[in-house]
């Protein structure tokens, strides 16, 4: 007989995971999850024990009599309160009543010299007052004088002797500390003259204060406080204040609404990702829709019976690292597929890290199960291997066999993304002003800027103002998957927006504000803060300020990528590595591969603030690019021990100066001659930068360096030449190596040391 699982007993009650798996504590039956199978008896108990519940009638006498107390008034009346209490209670003040000056007042004879000793002159000018008041209110006034003088005397104080004057002291007062005002940062030469100093001093200054600074430099908030100090000046931060503008507004609970899942598909190359996405797209879509011209705008909405999903349509790990990188994170569960005969590969390891990393929820699609060579058994237990356990074994992990060819399982498969996402309880308040991310972006010719944006919160609306990235705008047109112009968008819904003043970048996050000033006001801050933020920026994390940035603080663990030529020299690396780490500092290894350093390792290795250890392989010139725009130190070794000494110097903060390599040129091996008495010759074009006589050079053959040392000849046309530059020919031989092949790539490089101060 088929096990029944928790949570489709959960169903037939009509009750939520989590309030079944209560009810069934308190009857005495414990499970792990609500994916757990039950025994016949088991469930034979459950529903006897539910069957006696609707039996029984509800006691509710306590609840209600617990609402009748709560419901009392808590003010008894007078008349109930105690004897003690009552006489204690505050009586009302008598207000007297305004007196009437209107009535006429007989004239009243001046006031007698007391008998109490007054001076002359105080008792004239008491007369002198008398005099000036109205008739009609002497009698009053001449009461309240006799009535002040019947009153015994407060003793009068003592009569403080005069001392003789002073001439006034003339003193310097303290001089306040002057203040200098700057926003994000503050060249050289501005915060000289603010204080009214020379540059070169002020140079001087920083010189000795360990900041190599030039008359130019931007300095930021805390090194121009420093410095500022030291010519007694106060530095104050002030400027636009973006996160008061910008700070989200608190949710009440009873606004927040369930929300659709994002999901991302992920994938090695070939096992069926776009497949998949193409069958599920077809398996929405109705009779009706099927004349509809799809709008692509990298995601689409998936409507079924039991909820809805949405799939970004992206390239797989990179645009999701990519867009992790920028702080968003739009995805809420990560669909991995693995080929049934192929199996786990590299890229699939890369997506489980990926994710891993960004801390998402994956759901396992096993993928072409049609093939007469599928193993799904043989797939579930590597990925068994790498974290990943079927919920058939005891995990938690969900898993679909699925043909995205012949379409079979896809509706299972979106089941398990449901109940996954049922987990995980999506909301969000579609009644505030929305938030949403940049998934792609274009510059279209007839409609100019537009941007695919996914709603993270609130609802999108015609006619909102917003702020995107470094751009602004304001929505004049949105567009759905499928092409439809709608007014309104919610939590979760993707569009196409028109309306930007620029191309923003995915990972972009768009807000919307108050109006159009607000929104320019903010662009114009995000690009000059981009613009002093290039100059002073510093990059990532490398080996040289490892040790300092622990000592501040910034770093508890050294976060490592490592690629290799081959995968028994990535397992030796890991195991060293691994062995390094000690109870201040951890060494973390969130991927490890082999082959050439790519993008997409460029792009977790920012995301993740990592470094890039390469072992006998190199970056292409565009990944190279890259890791400089994105600070991403990439270090590179062929021998193990010299890698292993780099990274125990940098923890305990004695590393060597650093030699930076600078990249020369590049050529190609298009031709092999033998030449006697010489050897192999290589038959070379330069297709980049120049190539010199005795300098350093590699050769790289698919990424991984096959000889790494010195060029003995270069000739041109069989002349002896010093150097031959990009777009001619030539001939190269190598020291101590003869095994060149066609279509290999010389990389001619420089080492140059930088000075650390």
């Amino acid at each position: 007989m088929k096990k029944v699982r928790v949570h489709q007993l959960a169903k037939q009650f009509h009750l939520k995971n989590k309030e079944f798996l209560a009810q069934l504590e308190q009857i005495g039956i414990i499970v792990k999850n609500h994916m757990s199978a039950l025994a016949d008896d088991e469930v034979e108990r459950i529903k006897k024990a539910f069957a006696d519940k609707k039996g029984k009638p509800q006691k509710r006498e306590i609840v209600i009599r617990k609402k009748a107390i709560e419901s009392k008034p808590a003010v008894e009346t007078l008349e109930q309160m105690p004897m003690e209490q009552e006489q204690t209670a505050p009586q009302p003040l008598e207000i007297p009543k305004e007196v009437e000056y209107e009535t006429v007042i007989p004239e009243v004879p001046k006031p007698e010299r007391p008998k109490k000793k007054k001076k002359e002159k105080e008792y004239l000018e008491e007369e002198k007052k008398v005099k000036r008041i109205p008739k009609r209110h002497r009698q009053v006034v001449v009461e309240m004088h006799e009535e002040e003088l019947a009153r015994p005397e407060r003793p009068k104080p003592k009569s403080i002797e005069k001392k003789p004057q002073v001439k006034p002291i003339i003193t310097t007062p303290k001089p306040i500390k002057r203040r200098i005002e700057m926003e994000e940062s503050i060249t050289v030469a501005e915060l000289a003259k603010a204080m009214g100093v020379k540059t070169g001093e002020l140079i001087k200054k920083l010189i000795s204060l360990g900041v190599m600074a030039t008359i130019n430099q931007p300095l930021d908030y805390e090194t121009a406080a420093l410095v500022a100090s030291e010519f007694d000046y106060e530095v104050k931060k002030v400027g636009f204040i973006e996160e008061e503008i910008l700070k989200p507004l608190p949710d009440k609970p009873e606004d927040l609404k369930p929300r659709p899942p994002v999901v991302t598909v992920m994938g090695h190359v070939d096992h069926g990702k776009t497949s998949l996405l193409d069958a599920i797209r077809h398996t929405n879509v109705t009779s009706q829709e099927a004349g509809s011209i799809t709008q692509h705008i990298g995601a689409y909405y998936v409507s079924l019976d039991k909820g809805d999903i949405i799939f970004l349509d992206t390239p797989g790990h990179e645009a999701f690292t990519a867009m992790r990188a920028r702080g968003a994170q739009v995805t809420d569960v990560v669909v991995l597929v693995v080929a049934a005969d192929d199996g786990v590969m590299a890229q699939t390891k890369e997506a489980i890290n990926h994710a891993k990393e960004a801390g998402v929820p994956i759901v396992v699609a096993i993928n072409k199960i049609d093939k007469p060579n599928a193993r799904p058994e043989r797939v579930k237990q590597e990925l068994a291997e790498l974290g990943l356990v079927p919920e058939q074994w005891g995990g938690d992990t969900l898993f679909a066999e699925i043909s995205a060819k012949k379409r079979i399982g896809i509706e299972e498969l979106l089941e398990k993304i449901l109940l996954q996402a049922e987990i995980l309880e999506l909301k969000a308040n579609p009644k505030k002003p929305a938030r949403g991310v940049v998934i792609e972006a274009r510059l279209d010719r007839g409609k100019g800027p537009v941007a695919s944006v996914l709603i993270k919160e609130g609802t999108l609306k015609i006619g909102d103002h917003f702020i995107c990235g470094l751009h602004y705008g304001k929505i004049r047109a949105m567009f759905n998957d499928k092409g439809q112009r709608v007014t309104s968008a919610g939590p979760s819904i993707p569009v196409e927006i028109h309306g930007l003043s620029g191309v923003p970048e995915a990972g972009d996050h768009l807000v919307v504000v108050k109006n159009e000033k607000i929104a320019k006001e903010i662009s114009y801050h995000r690009k000059q803060k981009q613009r002093e933020a290039s100059l002073v920026k510093a990059g990532k994390v490398s080996l040289e300020d490892l040790y300092h940035r622990f000592k501040e603080g910034e770093i508890k663990e050294l976060k490592l990528i490592i690629k290799a030529d081959v995968q028994g020299s990535v397992e030796a690396i890991g195991d060293a590595l691994q062995k390094l780490s000690t109870n201040e500092i951890r060494i973390n290894i969130i991927h490890a591969s082999t082959g050439a350093i790519t993008e997409s390792d460029v792009m977790l290795a920012s995301a993740s603030n990592a470094i890039i250890i390469g072992f006998n392989v190199r970056p292409s010139g565009k990944v190279q690019e890259i890791s400089q725009h994105e600070k991403v130190d990439i270090r590179y070794y062929n021998v193990i021990y010299q890698m292993i000494s780099d990274i125990q110097n940098a923890m305990a903060g004695m590393l060597e100066p650093e030699y930076q390599e600078k990249i020369q040129g590049r050529a190609e091996i298009r031709q092999l001659f033998k030449v006697p008495k010489v050897g192999m010759v290589a038959g070379c074009y330069v297709t980049e930068g120049k190539i010199e006589r005795g300098g350093k050079v590699r050769i790289v053959r698919d990424g991984a360096v096959v000889y790494d040392g010195k060029i003995s000849s270069l000739k041109r046309f069989k002349e002896d030449v010093k150097e031959v530059i990009a777009g001619y020919e030539c001939g190269v031989s190598f020291e101590n190596f003869q095994d060149m092949k066609e279509g290999d790539v010389l990389e001619a490089y420089l080492l140059e040391e930088i000075k650390r101060w």
